[in-house]
């Protein structure tokens, strides 16, 4: 199971997407993400489909990808749908089930279906930028989104840094976690049998360890910055500066047809 995180993991290519702009892919990445919520019919859910199957296609990204970052929110879709069946009423004409007292109406299926739909391509969405993106490029994009509230006070080089090393780390992380459980496992633990309770206790020797390497971690990165004279964004000069070329306004062209077909579908 923590082979199929997928989160902070970057796949090198030389595609469309990879080409695009960082600041392009993180604000088509954020609307997307209010395009997704704006649609409130099953039928524009087509032009998110059509939108996300086009770019996991451009972006040449495997589909083991893609399907190793849904595998851990399986249990949650599944519990959300749940959820949204038995706790939504409707109407006694659209009732489909009822026993004792669990009811399920037509209204209910349909939001658990919606509800799922969106978690799915809510995973997938957001996904792609960290497949797509490497982690200078997200620091640098992000910094750059966030230069204009330098003026109110906002650390954006901080807060661009701090975001990016934990994305990055994220991998970094879940590797540890498997080495220690497979060294724990040799010498006899048991992290799959009994309850709920009894497992979440054999995770105890399991934590401890890893904060203990997390603070070991952070501790030699944070020596490792000191010793390259790190001392902030002040002053700080770039190999490669940001620039938008033609790919990322035909990326914003397309991206705003699908963002003025959903405001269509929910408004007229």
């Amino acid at each position: 199971m923590l082979k199929d995180i997928t989160i902070g993991q970057y796949v090198p290519g030389n595609s469309f997407i990879h080409k695009l702009d960082p600041r392009t892919k993180i604000i088509i990445s954020f609307l997307f993400v209010i395009t997704l919520f704006i649609i409130n019919k099953f039928y524009g859910y087509l032009f998110i489909l059509a939108f996300i199957g086009g770019s996991i296609y451009i972006s040449k990204v495997p589909l083991r990808y893609i399907y190793k970052g849904l595998k851990p929110v399986f249990i949650l879709i599944i519990i959300t749908a749940a959820l949204n069946i038995f706790m939504i009423k409707g109407t006694s004409d659209t009732l489909l089930w009822h026993w004792k007292f669990f009811y399920i109406y037509s209204e209910g299926v349909r939001t658990a279906i919606f509800m799922a739909l969106r978690l799915v391509f809510l995973i997938i969405g957001t996904s792609l930028l960290t497949l797509t993106t490497s982690p200078i490029e997200l620091t640098d994009g992000i910094e750059n989104l966030l230069s204009p509230f330098k003026v109110i006070g906002v650390p954006a080089h901080e807060l661009a840094m701090m975001m990016t090393i934990a994305l990055r780390f994220i991998p970094t992380l879940i590797d540890e976690t498997d080495k220690i459980m497979k060294a724990q496992k040799a010498r006899g633990a048991d992290f799959e049998s009994g309850n709920i309770i009894e497992k979440a206790k054999s995770l105890i020797p399991l934590l401890v360890p890893l904060f203990i390497s997390s603070f070991r971690r952070a501790d030699e990165l944070a020596m490792a910055m000191e010793a390259r004279c790190y001392r902030g964004g002040n002053g700080r000069t770039r190999m490669k500066c940001l620039k938008y070329s033609k790919y990322d306004f035909i990326s914003y062209g397309i991206f705003t047809l699908l963002f003025v077909a959903s405001l269509i579908i929910r408004f007229i």
